[in-house]
């Protein structure tokens, strides 16, 4: 008897890559697929519900959650605290659930070095010119802004050779595509499962 194991996927990228795009598409394609959420210490939106899209904690419940190493990666962003919990990741895996984290690189890093048998995905522009134009036709952030985040990610495009797989962003179904390749590929790998034969023959 062949037994699957629970499976932790990361993807990130740049800025402006298309992660979300790219992770909403594969989620819609494949209902099985659990999705990470995210603990937060801003205030909810209008129809967000607790666990659903976030799990709203007080700075203070966030700063003891960091203390007592309660999160796979957390970081600050726009004077909020985002975190990764390990109770949600641990839950889905216990369950022998494919879990997937959609987060930046650094985040990427701090998961990589707490469970190192995850599957990193990395997610490229077909070009830089490319990038430049998605993040320009956004219109949401000032010329300065853009440059910077270019610059940001040509760097971050250096740290490709630390994840498992590269996925180029051109066409969106053709990337999701691959995305499902590489989850059912890994779910096949001998060292995702446990065997027990015994029995079996007669």
């Amino acid at each position: 008897m062949i037994s699957n194991e629970g499976m932790l996927v990361v993807v990130s990228g740049p800025a402006g890559v298309g992660k979300g795009t790219l992770c909403r598409a594969l989620f819609a394609a494949w209902p099985g697929l659990e999705y990470s959420v995210s603990v937060t210490t801003r205030n909810p939106r209008p129809g967000e519900t607790e666990g659903k899209e976030y799990y709203f904690r007080t700075r203070e419940e966030f700063m003891e959650m960091i203390k007592n190493n309660e999160f796979l990666e957390w970081a600050e962003f726009c004077g909020n605290y985002y975190g990764t919990p390990r109770f949600h990741v641990e839950s889905v895996l216990a369950r022998k659930k494919t879990i997937l984290l959609e987060i930046d690189i650094q985040g990427a890093k701090q998961v990589k070095a707490k469970y190192p048998d995850g599957v990193f995905i990395f997610i490229v522009p077909p070009s830089l010119a490319t990038l430049s134009q998605r993040l320009r036709s956004r219109g949401t952030e000032p010329e300065d802004v853009i440059e910077r985040r270019l610059a940001t990610a040509l760097k971050e495009l250096e740290n490709i050779y630390d994840y498992d797989y590269v996925v180029e962003n051109d066409e969106v179904d053709v990337a999701v595509e691959k995305l499902k390749s590489i989850i059912i590929a890994e779910k096949c790998r001998v060292k995702r499962k446990s065997f027990s034969f015994k029995g079996e023959i007669k």
